[in-house]
């Protein structure tokens, strides 16, 4: 039984509150005669009856749950504006009898696509036969000579193929643009559906909304067969990294498909192969679905000065022993001019005019349609025909006169980089925005992906609106929200699974991480452990400095000395200056909130973050929500810390401290006892150690009077978070040589430095290669664990020269120890190795490009 439907029953939909349709245009939601489409009538009514302020309570959750999802998109030109992905509750529904036929004529033109890829790169009749000017294709960037004749096995090269679909004033679909590259979308729209599955569940079930796993499903299967070395096939999602646009995409499409995640430089060519460098080994990549351009994908043979690409890749895909997903050189299909010459080519390629039409479209290369546009150009959207960053299409209507007789002139100076198309006045669609319904214009961009015989169509897809009802252009890059959008079926569908339809042998790939994944996720531990550690200082400091009775200056002095010894912020307190000393706050503070600070709170945990970025791939939604909950403690610490109305400053460290906690927590019940495990503990464990050995040669190495001993002393404990358990074991107060057992040698204790050191054999000895021989790092910990285990405590705590020379000592040599571990891990397991660069340009095109 539908839970609104009781409701409904006695209340008719009524405008004022639910929708205003739009005067001009095509409404999706009404039809001209101001009725309501009967695919929309049960949204409206069911929002309709939840009222105001649930939809404005089920937006907050839509943005809580994007948030904590991690999901994201980069605006270039506005890097420090909010990165969340942002949707609008209300979807878009199209009707399952207009879907069938969209469906349908999709499959048609990317059959007709794959048809034209196949001609440009192998006997281009298209031009043999005058149907498309010869300078259409070779003055087009995107149009890469390397790439002839390299063909994948199989009748489809062109794997996946996006379009982006405008309904024109007559209400039929017209498709305005085609994305052939790497087309971007798919992801999101996915990430939009499970969010809005969550967020209006009974709604959504009872709408009988077409599922999108069966085309994710035969996604994976196709690129499965795309092997051409045989066996079980080892693909990877190829991204340019943490700074793309749609980085979140890449990192969720690899984990919802079960593909490894790679940069560029975790990949290498050997042998007339790819090869993904793990921690095991070289392992054979077969397929690649790659995010990068093609002109970066390899700087031999393309875009020389690349730093995202394989060298020699091209060549092993011209061997035949990688396919790549989608082919390089399918750019050259984006290029909107050759919507002009469209009908023509399908006509010679399919012998059939296509199903649906393309936005009427001028390529200035054309002396007859370059004097059109240019006497036009108010009227006209003024596209480049390569897509490049910087470079954005334009609608005349919004150019001065001034700016018009500039894109004149340019026009006219490179006819052939432009293209022009009819304005289209968007269909409005119904939009939540500031507390109610509105209408904004929609463009829907959906995806065709190659299955057994044809293609098949993602039910549904990504669409944009513009919240801003003047703005003219709809592009996620200028500000566009997006919706989920749902194709109506007549029944309930049936569940799908994502597993391939021929059964795979399964393939354990825990330990097949790429050394830049382990390394991220080794200083992702110690970023997290340093802010834990100087927190934890901070915090005890500012406890000791604002008890009742005052401390002596010589311990005051040594606290804050061993601040800055702990933190490295130096020179800080170490400096003695008497005006610093007399008032630390201002100091203390910049050690927390300093962002631009080597060693601060803030620039630690701003690390762990972007490490955090780097990997997205490898943590869980939970562990992603305690990362935001971590930034957001961070910013909430600038306002509570105010050196002029500082009071209780320790309380006010105490959520981030705990957030800390959380995380390490997490990472030690829920993750996978893989290699990415053990790197992440690793770091944690040799930052611990490190913190523990700065803040007892600070503190503990030099000689003081017996209460001044033991105020040091218990800050140790207290940073070491033992100082209840020292009081259960000792009863006898507090004193030095318990306090260094307590801290240094107990065993028992999880923060003592004995205990760090132990734990960090444990994870040598489970690294791959470390079995059976006695490496480096493994000689460093050897003689740090036997330095500790036959020290005394009575001799460690004897100070005859007001130094404890053996302390400083025993301390500094494990200092030592730990830091040359540390460096031989890095130096075998991760990657500094640069990839080979061409010394000179290969060609004087790139300049171009």
């Amino acid at each position: 039984m539908n839970p609104y439907s009781a409701q409904m029953e006695n209340q008719p939909l009524t405008r004022d509150f639910s929708y205003q349709p739009a005067l001009d245009g095509v409404d999706e939601a009404y039809a001209s005669n101001g009725d309501v489409r009967a695919h929309w009538k049960y949204l409206l009514e069911s929002l309709h009856s939840l009222g105001a302020d649930a939809i404005d309570e089920r937006q907050k959750k839509v943005r809580r749950i994007l948030r904590d999802d991690g999901a994201t998109y980069k605006i270039y030109d506005e890097p420090n504006a909010n990165q969340t992905w942002q949707l609008n509750p209300v979807p878009l529904l199209i009707s399952s009898d207009e879907w069938s036929q969209t469906e349908s004529a999709l499959v048609e033109r990317a059959e007709l696509f794959n048809a034209i890829l196949l001609d440009i790169y192998g006997d281009r009749k298209l031009i043999q036969q005058g149907i498309i000017p010869p300078e259409l294709l070779f003055s087009h960037a995107g149009y890469l000579r390397p790439c002839y004749q390299v063909k994948m096995q199989g009748d489809h090269q062109l794997i996946l193929h996006g379009v982006d679909l405008v309904r024109a004033a007559d209400g039929k679909m017209k498709i305005m643009s085609d994305r052939t590259q790497a087309p971007s979308g798919a992801g999101y729209a996915l990430e939009n559906r499970t969010v809005m599955n969550r967020v209006f569940p009974s709604l959504f079930r009872d709408s009988h909304v077409h599922r999108l796993s069966l085309f994710f499903s035969r996604m994976r299967q196709k690129l499965h067969e795309l092997n051409p070395n045989g066996g079980i096939a080892r693909i990877v999602v190829l991204t340019p990294g943490a700074y793309n646009e749609t980085y979140f995409e890449h990192a969720y499409l690899a984990n919802y498909l079960g593909f490894q995640l790679v940069q560029g430089s975790d990949l290498t060519v050997r042998n007339g192969y790819v090869w993904m460098k793990s921690l095991d080994g070289l392992k054979r990549v077969d397929v690649i679905l790659r995010r990068v351009d093609d002109i970066y994908c390899d700087p031999v043979e393309l875009k020389g000065n690349s730093q995202l690409g394989v060298p020699g890749l091209l060549e092993v895909a011209r061997m035949g022993n990688v396919a790549i997903a989608n082919p390089l050189g399918s750019s050259v299909l984006e290029n909107p001019a050759l919507l002009r010459y469209l009908p023509e080519i399908a006509k010679a390629l399919l012998g059939r005019e296509l199903q649906m039409e393309s936005v009427k479209t001028w390529w200035c290369g054309n002396k007859q349609d370059l004097e059109y546009v240019c006497a036009n150009l108010k009227n006209l959207l003024i596209k480049p025909t390569y897509r490049k960053p910087g470079l954005y299409e334009v609608y005349g209507a919004e150019l001065d006169d001034t700016k018009l007789q500039a894109w004149q002139n340019r026009i006219r100076k490179h006819p052939y980089q432009f293209a022009a198309q009819e304005y289209i006045t968007s269909s409005k669609t119904p939009t939540w925005h500031q507390g109610c319904f509105v209408p904004r214009a929609s463009i829907l961009r959906t995806f065709a992906v190659a299955s057994e015989s044809s293609y098949a169509v993602l039910p549904g897809g990504l669409t944009r609106v513009n919240l801003d009802a003047d703005k003219k252009i709809i592009s996620n890059q200028r500000g566009s929200v997006s919706k989920d959008t749902w194709v109506l079926a007549s029944e309930p569908e049936k569940q799908i699974s994502l597993r391939t339809l021929d059964s795979q042998q399964s393939q354990e790939t825990v330990g097949e991480l790429p050394s830049r994944v382990v390394e991220n996720l080794f200083w992702m531990g110690r970023y997290a452990e340093r802010a834990e550690s100087a927190l934890r200082m901070l915090r005890t400091v500012f406890i000791q400095l604002n008890k009742t009775e005052a401390l002596p200056e010589a311990v005051c002095r040594t606290l804050l000395k061993a601040v800055t010894d702990v933190t490295s912020t130096y020179p800080g307190f170490s400096s003695f200056d008497k005006t610093l000393l007399s008032n630390p706050e201002p100091e203390m503070i910049s050690i927390i909130l300093d962002q631009n600070r080597i060693g601060s709170v803030a620039n630690n945990l701003v690390a762990m973050i972007k490490a955090a970025e780097q990997v997205k791939e490898q943590l869980s939604s939970d562990t992603q929500r305690i990362i935001n909950n971590i930034g957001d403690e961070l910013d909430a610490l600038k306002a509570h810390l105010q050196p002029a109305g500082l009071s209780a400053p320790e309380e006010a460290l105490a959520p981030l401290v705990t957030a800390l906690l959380a995380f390490a927590g997490l990472i030690h019940e829920s993750m996978i006892r893989g290699n990415g495990w053990h790197f992440m503990e690793m770091g944690r464990r040799m930052e611990r150690a490190l913190q523990i050995v700065s803040g007892l040669r600070s503190m503990l190495t030099s000689k003081f009077d017996d209460i001044e001993q033991e105020v040091l002393v218990e800050t140790a404990l207290l940073c070491g978070e033992a100082l209840i358990s020292y009081r259960r074991r000792y009863q006898s107060g507090v004193n030095i040589e318990n306090g260094l057992e307590m801290i240094l040698l107990n065993a028992n204790n999880p923060r003592s430095l004995l205990f760090q050191v132990e734990e960090l054999a444990m994870h040598f000895a489970d690294l791959p290669g470390n079995k059976e021989t006695l490496n480096a790092e493994n000689k460093f910990l050897l003689e740090a664990i036997t330095a500790l285990k036959l020290s005394e405590v009575k001799d460690l705590a004897k100070a005859e020269t007001g130094v404890r020379q053996d302390l400083d000592q025993l301390l500094a040599r494990v200092q030592y120890l730990i830091t040359s571990a540390a460096k031989a891990i890095s130096q075998r397991y991760f990657d500094h190795a640069q990839g080979p660069q061409l010394l000179v340009k290969n060609t004087e095109w790139q300049d171009n490009l």
